[in-house]
């Protein structure tokens, strides 16, 4: 029998390779005694360039393969998945909590556009996303007046997931060309519409200038899983309760939550990249074959769903 969802239970994190991992950085610091359990899908990396229907079928079958572990939440912590793949696949699983990370994002940077007339605000993201209008709808819905300005940047997960730092002048030159175009425009709020994008978040701020602010999905897509978790009564305490020597109680940090990875290919690599993403080093990850997530029983996802996606 599967367990019931309780406070205990882990949450999902899951992306098509490295980048999901600073979402998992920023759930370890505002949610430290959670466990979470992260699925890289790096045999299908990357995602940026995948239809919907391919995209969606992908993300159902790691969501399916995990649904053992009973997840109290599962966080599709993909720009591009969550664009085209959110709607159905909430559809599909119905019992899950499923949350993506493009409304905290868009809510940050109608937050940080204040009270501008016609705020003009940037997202950098892969050509899916840009392609998808995602953010368009979740800033619009939100702030009818707002100005979005979209930029695809197809090359930049890949060289960061390449191992590429920020001293590299491949990524100087991919970043300029990205976000020449925007700033032509003057934005005063700049989305990093990409789980990747956080890992050069400080040369983007110091390229785009002062005047700009940088929205990071990753931290915005924690505070929004801190909500829910808070809603729902299933957060897990930070502190613990214990007695000193004399009686007199005091609160002492809790444990830190566990980790654990799995990848499609190439645990070695994942292990040898994730600290940059992470902050920390991580074991060795488990290794599931492609073959064995197309292997689980297929959900059929309405073609409507997914046209409700893109």
């Amino acid at each position: 029998m599967v367990p019931p969802v309780v406070p205990a239970s882990p949450i999902v994190v899951l992306d098509s390779g490295l980048g999901g991992l600073t979402v998992v950085r920023a759930l370890r610091a505002v949610l430290p005694a959670e466990d979470l359990v992260y699925f890289g899908d790096t045999a299908r990396f990357p995602y940026g360039s995948k239809t919907a229907a391919t995209v969606t079928e992908f993300v159902r079958q790691i969501i399916q393969y995990l649904q053992h572990l009973q997840p109290k939440h599962v966080v599709i912590a993909c720009n591009t998945a969550t664009a085209l793949a959110l709607p159905a696949l909430a559809a599909a699983f119905p019992d899950l909590s499923i949350s993506g990370v493009i409304d905290p994002g868009a809510r940050a940077a109608i937050e940080a556009a204040g009270a501008r007339q016609r705020p003009v605000i940037g997202v950098l993201a892969t050509e899916a996303t840009v392609r998808s209008k995602a953010y368009v709808r979740a800033i619009i819905g939100r702030r009818h007046h707002a100005r979005i300005l979209m930029q695809p940047a197809p090359l930049l997960a890949p060289i960061i997931e390449d191992g590429r730092s920020d001293a590299d002048p491949l990524v100087h030159l991919a970043l300029k060309q990205y976000l020449a175009p925007l700033l032509e425009h003057g934005p005063g709020v700049l989305v990093l519409g990409c789980t990747h994008y956080p890992v050069l978040k400080g040369l983007i701020g110091r390229m785009v200038g002062p005047q700009v602010k940088v929205i990071d999905s990753a931290d915005q897509c924690a505070h929004d899983i801190t909500r829910r978790l808070q809603a729902a009564g299933l957060g897990r305490i930070k502190l613990r309760s214990t007695r000193g020597n004399a009686g007199s109680k005091f609160d002492t940090p809790a444990p830190l939550g566990g980790l654990q990875c799995i990848v499609t290919d190439d645990p070695d690599r994942f292990q040898r990249l994730a600290p940059r993403f992470l902050g920390e080093s991580v074991g060795t990850p488990k290794w599931v074959s492609t073959a064995e997530l197309d292997g689980h029983k297929s959900i059929t996802i309405p073609k409507s769903q997914l046209r409700a996606a893109v």
